[in-house]
């Protein structure tokens, strides 16, 4: 069985350098991945400064839809499921899930490190033809020494959800610019990055490598800023699948919709 999957952290909903509200354009290019499961970070469950009203609030966006953000995604071809992580006097967000398959339970972890950066991790089990898959959508935090307890956190959280011989998808934003999460999850999970065998490599760096007895270098695309994308923040971990293909969806299109660059997978059922 062949699966589509794509991770994105949308901004809000708003343009990462003007604040515009940019709802509308997303729920067209999140239709252009064709993906069967969708790991959304940054996904508004409710704002009330940007709903549709009238009266009182007539200076909000006439745009903006009536439902929650991953509702109005998923349209009427996914369903949708929302871990709520931060929330505010005028709404809250956090992490979402849009999938073709029926998800047959979802649950989310709250793995803040802090009283002051809410974060959490979303776990669905899905009903596919081929059997359960187990999808986990990531947000960590933004200082290194969080983000090392809250892996930690996503580790035990897998091990305890997803039987080893059931297959497993974890993306999203992990804020991992230096690297420093990879190895962890390969050996305590098993899984593997989907760049890992396809990403760009230097044939000379990997002969060089070779000569000294250490392994090629493993690492992520690049994702942000999605103007010109350098650091290599959002991932897709997979255990049990085989890697056909994937690509991170840069350009000027995409840098007026979020600050990061989604990345899009063709996986195919090991």
């Amino acid at each position: 069985m062949k699966i589509r999957v794509a991770t994105y952290n949308i901004h809000k909903g708003v343009s990462s350098l003007r604040s515009t509200p940019r709802v509308l354009a997303l729920k067209k290019a999140i239709s252009e991945f064709h993906a069967d499961i969708v790991f959304l970070q940054e996904v508004q469950g409710r704002h009330d400064r940007h709903q549709v009203r009238y009266g009182e609030h007539a200076h909000t966006h006439r745009h903006w839809p009536d439902e929650a953000q991953y509702e109005y995604f998923a349209g009427d071809s996914h369903h949708s499921a929302y871990g709520m992580n931060a929330v505010y006097d005028h709404g809250h967000h956090g992490n979402a899930l849009l999938s073709s398959f029926p998800i047959e339970n979802s649950h989310n972890h709250d793995v803040s490190d802090h009283a002051y950066e809410q974060r959490g991790i979303l776990h669905c089990v899905l009903e596919t033809p081929a059997g359960k898959v187990h999808c986990y959508v990531v947000h960590l935090g933004l200082f290194e020494g969080g983000r090392g307890r809250q892996t930690l956190q996503l580790i035990e959280a897998v091990r305890h959800s997803a039987p080893n011989d059931e297959p497993v998808i974890i993306a999203g934003d992990f804020n991992d610019w230096r690297n420093t999460l990879s190895d962890r999850l390969r050996q305590a999970l098993g899984v593997t990055e989907v760049f890992d065998e396809l990403g760009p490599k230097s044939p000379l760096g990997d002969m060089v490598r070779g000569w000294a007895g250490r392994q090629p270098r493993l690492a992520p695309a690049r994702t942000f800023p999605a103007a010109l994308p350098w650091f290599r923040l959002d991932r897709i971990y997979v255990r049990g699948f085989k890697v056909d293909n994937a690509q991170v969806m840069a350009g000027s299109i995409w840098a007026k919709l979020s600050d990061h660059a989604p990345i899009v997978a063709e996986l195919q059922l090991a």
